[in-house]
């Protein structure tokens, strides 16, 4: 087994003891910015009270809206001055949260990347084309860096344009991809459309996150460009990219322990949840020099993965992120995650690679329609068969939502596609009032 570091390879008790230095070194740190100052003395705690990582719940919790109030500046560490760059998350209303690192950061962080990205089989040899939106989003340069740490000839392609994409992937022969789930099945339909067999592409290597998909997602994606497929998590909080990522095993993603200390709460309870079970994934930044985040409420739903990696790391894997205590959705007194109807919809080969979930209100009832895209050869005008699989796509939606949505058949291609975040869910209830 090859590894890039030799983080990668130590032991459970050498993690542990890696991890209590390095939190204690984060809340000297974090105690030196305003916002943590007057949070931890609210709290009647102080850098000393924190001995091991076992005492982390005696911390308060950071939520998003704190970073948002004390935007730009409340939460370094440092002078301004020491700051090197700024990213924002990719939210889109109200103050986004602004995240700012030092020189020291960013070399730490494309480390991480580059750890990861080895792990999924990378190799310094790789052409590496990077499909992700650079700027202020955190996905196109901290990949982008990774990339080049680790060796390879590295080509910002940025978000769009598939012709071109599909160019470059042409020209200069691409081995690893980096691509948002729903971009990379509608990029593997523009190719099938153009008369190009995917399968005789160079890519063997897709990166894929920024936005939660299910496994049948990643299956597919796989089949239809004949390449492995590895999942990735990240957040701006953290860095972006890098933060947990899988092995060849594709069994869970590791979580490197020596650079954030992760906890798995019940959402209601805020309290630690057992292996295997699912909860919100609190993070807490080890090694940030200049913006420290301690016990960062992520909202996105996980869990730990039990028992050890054949791959030989320890660092403890979580499950992908199957939703976010935010998006889940509430529709007859039933909760519904998106996620939960797009694992039924990838599952049936009849049904395309783009779907929209459309909520609207009949009086004072919500409803809850899915719009399905459905592959070109069986979008045919025997209404017999449409009307026989509208029904099939009904029963299987129920079966999992303990509900009955309205399904809607539409023609391939004729949903809005995003080059970015796929938008799966479109919320008319407060404009049918």
């Amino acid at each position: 087994m090859q590894y890039y570091d030799r983080a990668e390879t130590l032991s459970r008790q050498e993690l542990n003891a890696l991890q209590t230095v390095r939190l204690k070194s984060a809340m000297q740190r974090a105690a030196r910015s305003p916002f943590y100052a007057a949070k931890f003395k609210q709290a009647g705690v102080t850098p000393r009270d924190i001995a091991s990582p076992a005492d982390i719940a005696r911390l308060p919790l950071t939520v998003k809206a704190e970073l948002r109030d004390n935007y730009p500046y409340g939460l370094l560490a440092v002078p301004r001055e020491a700051m090197v760059r700024m990213h924002v998350s990719s939210g889109t209303t109200g103050t986004p949260t602004a995240i700012m690192h030092t020189q020291n950061d960013l070399n730490w962080w494309a480390s991480l990347m580059a750890r990861c990205m080895f792990m999924a089989g990378v190799r310094p040899h790789d052409v590496f084309q990077n499909l992700s939106g650079y700027g202020l989003f955190t996905g196109g340069l901290g990949i982008h860096y990774g990339a080049e740490r680790l060796g390879c000839l590295t080509i910002p392609a940025g978000t769009g344009n598939s012709q071109r994409q599909i160019k470059i992937i042409r020209d200069f022969g691409t081995t690893a991809l980096h691509i948002i789930p729903s971009y990379a099945l509608h990029l593997g339909q523009v190719i099938a459309s153009a008369g190009i067999d995917a399968k005789e592409l160079t890519p063997r290597i897709a990166l894929i996150g920024a936005e939660p998909h299910s496994e049948e997602t990643r299956r597919r994606i796989e089949e239809m460009w004949a390449l492995k497929a590895y999942n990735s998590y990240g957040l701006s909080e953290m860095n972006g990219p890098g933060v947990a990522f899988e092995c060849l095993e594709q069994n869970g993603m590791h979580l490197w322990e020596d650079a954030y200390l992760a906890e798995i709460l019940d959402p209601d309870t805020l309290e630690p949840v057992p292996d295997g079970v699912s909860g919100e994934l609190v993070l807490t930044t080890l090694c940030r020099e200049g913006m420290p985040v301690i016990r960062y409420r992520t909202r996105d739903i996980t869990h730990f993965v039990a028992g050890e990696c054949p791959c030989g790391r320890v660092h403890r894997r979580i499950g992908r992120i199957t939703g976010r205590t935010d998006d889940m959705l509430i529709i007859k007194g039933v909760n519904i995650y998106p996620m939960q109807i797009e694992e039924v919809l990838m599952g049936m080969p009849e049904v395309g690679g783009n779907y929209q979930i459309v909520l609207e209100s009949e009086g004072s009832i919500d409803q809850i329609k899915v719009k399905v895209e459905v592959k070109q050869e069986y979008f045919v005008e025997d209404m017999r068969a449409l009307t026989g699989l509208q029904k099939k796509i009904t029963a299987k939606l129920r079966d999992e939502l303990l509900l009955t949505p309205r399904v809607e058949l539409v023609e391939h291609k004729s949903l809005p596609q995003s080059d970015g975040k796929a938008k799966r869910v479109l919320d008319l209830r407060e404009k049918s009032e």
